[in-house]
């Protein structure tokens, strides 16, 4: 039988009995419908990840003893921050989604002069939650030990002078490709626009930061296929994808 797995936002111990959130004790409860003495992995983020067996599951509250602990990690030796500029609806969930299963190790949702949707900061704040939670099940699914950050959305023109490393935007008419570049410490962010692409002063503004230009074929692909492109690209040239395991 396939074993649950649950992020849980506490510290964990060997031996130790939690009791999960309400949303995680629904999760399991409703969604998963485990009962007593089902085992569990959890993992909270910080590294390695806990088997548990459920000692109680009731509607008041869930409980969870902690048996063995793992040192297992499935984290890349690349560091890859992603800027994405904000599409609609579920084609940013999906690319979100899709990021952390490729190893991605932050995502800054970014305005940009050409996105569709335009976020005040109420509906911003509830849209980056939406987006953590897709991150969360995605580590989940994927067995990821780490949890990505999604952070809070940002202009384009201060992100941009945040980032360090080797630092690509992805451009149909660019000329220069990944394989005639190399990262740098293994540290990469990468740039990738929204439906409409980059307006002309953005090209420029992330020139100036130190972005360089890339292209990813000769087509032109859309926002989200092109952020998943490159995120595999990046994992195959420098990454770990392609790599066996041991």
């Amino acid at each position: 039988m396939r074993i649950s797995r649950l992020y849980v936002a506490m510290p964990l111990s060997l031996h130790k009995t939690i009791e999960l959130d309400e949303d995680s004790a629904h999760y399991l409860r409703a969604v998963l419908r485990l009962k007593k003495a089902h085992i569990v992995t959890l993992f909270n983020g910080e590294g390695g990840e806990y088997q548990g067996q459920t000692v109680e599951v009731s509607r008041k509250r869930v409980l969870i003893e902690l048996l063995s602990f793992s040192e297992r990690s499935v984290e890349s030796n690349l560091q890859v921050t992603l800027g994405l500029g904000i599409s609609r609806g579920e084609r940013m969930d999906f690319a979100v989604q899709k990021s952390v299963e490729l190893g991605v190790a932050q995502i800054t949702p970014l305005q940009t002069e050409r996105c569709v949707v335009k976020l005040t900061a109420e509906k911003g704040q509830n849209k980056v939650r939406h987006w953590q939670k897709i991150a969360q099940h995605a580590s989940e699914q994927s067995g990821r030990t780490l949890r990505p950050r999604v952070h809070d959305t940002e202009q384009l023109e201060s992100w941009v002078n945040q980032q360090v490393g080797l630092k690509l935007f992805l451009d149909p008419f660019a000329t220069q490709t990944l394989a005639q570049l190399q990262p740098e410490d293994s540290q990469i962010t990468l740039l990738a626009g929204p439906e409409g692409g980059f307006s002309e002063p953005e090209r420029d503004i992330a020139k100036q930061a130190g972005f360089i230009p890339v292209q990813l074929g000769q087509r032109i692909l859309r926002t989200e296929t092109a952020a998943l492109a490159a995120l595999t690209a990046v994992q195959l040239l420098w990454g770990d994808l392609g790599t066996k395991n041991v």
